[in-house]
């Protein structure tokens, strides 16, 4: 047995972070030594937070798992993942349509760097939550609450705040 730390990456956009995406990390976490948040840093993207706000949303809501820590990632996440030593990539599936779509991007991250793909199913409470879809209800004042941190709802509101006519 090796004395080197089992180590997973847990990467996304997470623009917002949603309590399924939470689900997944503390799965993770309960699974390995070690599990990194890699977010992507997408400058084709313009996203409804900032990279910088969104670590620090993940770094806030994910503070109770000693073992997780929060990094941004430009490129392939391969080369994130040799240069940090992370031989596991882990990716949640909400719908079978995630499935064929992963399956892929597993088949390509092997193929490149013999990085491991692992699948964990979401909570079934969490199979239609996504961040697009929180995006739009919120945008239209609905109660996403249910679906995200308390703190990643306050800062839904804060940012799309309508203005008093």
């Amino acid at each position: 047995m090796s004395d080197q730390p089992r180590r997973a990456a847990c990467p996304g956009s997470f623009d917002p972070v949603t309590n399924g995406h939470l689900d997944v990390i503390g799965r993770a976490s309960a699974l390995y030594d070690e599990v990194v948040v890699a977010v992507l840093v997408n400058e084709s993207k313009v996203g409804l937070f900032t990279i910088d706000e969104r670590i620090e949303m993940l770094a806030e809501v994910t503070a109770s798992y000693p073992n997780v820590t929060v990094r941004k990632f430009r490129g392939l996440l391969v080369d994130f993942c040799r240069a940090n030593d992370i031989p596991v990539v882990i990716k949640g599936l909400r719908v079978a349509s995630d499935f064929d779509y992963e399956l892929q991007m597993a088949q390509m991250n092997l193929g490149l760097a013999r990085v491991e793909t692992l699948f964990m199913p979401t909570n079934p409470q969490f199979s239609f939550v996504s961040s697009s879809l929180i995006k739009d209800v919120a945008k239209w004042g609905g109660d996403v609450t249910p679906h995200v941190p308390d703190a990643v709802a306050a800062r839904l509101r804060e940012r799309l705040a309508k203005p008093q006519d």
